[in-house]
C-alpha cells in the first residue's frame, strides 16, 4: 500500500471527540469517496485494512468513529447497549454519521463531492438509515447490516442506488425484513439490488466471527465475504461510470 496515505482524523459531534482514520490514494484518477461505517467493534485494524484496500482501488476512504473517542467494544455485552442507545436516539445516531460525512469531505485530498456509504453490521444499518432519511450520498452499501433496527419509510430518501449483501439465514435480516426493505425501496423508486447468500448468517465478513460461540447466529463465511467484496467493487464502479456520463 505504498501509494496510499493514511492518518487518523479528529472530528466532533455534540462536543464529543471522534477519531476516524483516512486512507487516500497518492496518485490516479479521482473516484468516488467512501465513508466506511464499521461494525460494532469500531475502528479496528480490520476496518482500517478495508479502507486501505479501497484506497488502493482509487477510492479515498474515511473509517468513521461511530462510538466516539475511538472506543473499541470487546463483545456483545459492551456493544449491545451502545447499539440499543443509538436505535433509541436516531438524531444522535445519524448526526454522528453526518459528522463523519463532513469530516471526509473536509480532507484536503478529496476532489469529489460524491460519497458512497459502505457499512458492515451496525454500520450497514447506519448506511441504510442515513440514506433513508435523506443523506446526500451517491450510493449506499450494506453488508450484513441489521435490518431489525431500521425503519422502512423511504419517502425522504436521497435518490441514490443501494446495494444490500446479506445472509439467507441472518436472524437480524430475515426474509420478512428483506421483503419489507425491498418493498419500501421500490415504493420510493430507489435503484436497489440485494445479494442473498445461502448457508450464511450474521457478521459473515468479521474475523471476530471465526470464534463465535453461536455459529448458528454469527459466523464467518469466506465465500460470502469474497462475493460481497466483489459486489462492492462492482457497485462502486457503476457509481463512477454514472458520474462520468452525467
Amino acid at each position: 500500500m505504498s501509494d496510499v496515505t493514511t492518518r487518523d482524523v479528529e472530528y466532533w459531534h455534540d462536543a464529543n471527540l471522534h477519531l476516524g482514520h483516512v486512507c487516500v490514494p497518492k496518485t490516479g484518477p479521482t473516484r468516488a469517496a467512501v465513508l466506511l461505517l464499521p461494525d460494532a467493534y469500531g475502528v479496528t485494524q480490520h476496518m482500517i485494512d478495508i479502507a486501505a484496500r479501497l484506497a488502493d482501488q482509487g477510492h479515498p476512504t474515511l473509517v468513521a468513529d461511530l462510538w466516539g473517542n475511538r472506543l473499541l467494544p470487546g463483545g456483545q455485552n459492551e456493544f449491545g447497549p451502545l447499539i440499543g442507545a443509538m436505535a433509541n436516539d436516531r438524531e444522535t445516531w445519524l448526526g454522528r454519521v453526518r459528522a463523519a460525512h463532513t469530516a471526509l469531505l473536509d480532507q484536503p485530498e478529496i476532489k469529489t463531492r460524491d460519497v458512497v456509504l459502505l457499512g458492515y453490521c451496525f454500520g450497514g444499518s447506519s448506511a441504510l438509515e442515513y440514506q433513508r432519511t435523506g443523506g446526500a450520498v451517491a450510493g449506499a452499501i450494506s453488508v450484513h447490516g441489521g435490518l431489525d433496527i431500521i425503519d422502512f419509510d423511504w419517502s425522504s430518501a436521497s435518490d441514490a442506488p443501494v446495494l444490500v449483501c446479506t445472509g439467507a439465514d441472518d436472524l437480524m435480516a430475515t426474509a420478512g425484513m428483506r421483503a419489507d426493505l425491498t418493498s419500501a425501496m421500490s415504493k420510493a423508486d430507489i435503484d436497489w439490488q440485494m445479494h442473498v447468500y445461502s448457508r450464511t448468517v450474521h457478521a459473515f465478513t468479521s474475523p471476530m466471527a471465526k470464534s463465535s460461540p453461536r455459529p448458528d447466529v454469527v459466523a464467518f463465511n469466506a465465500r460470502s465475504t469474497a462475493r460481497s467484496w466483489q459486489a462492492t467493487l462492482r457497485f462502486l464502479s457503476e457509481i463512477d461510470e454514472s458520474r462520468l456520463t452525467v
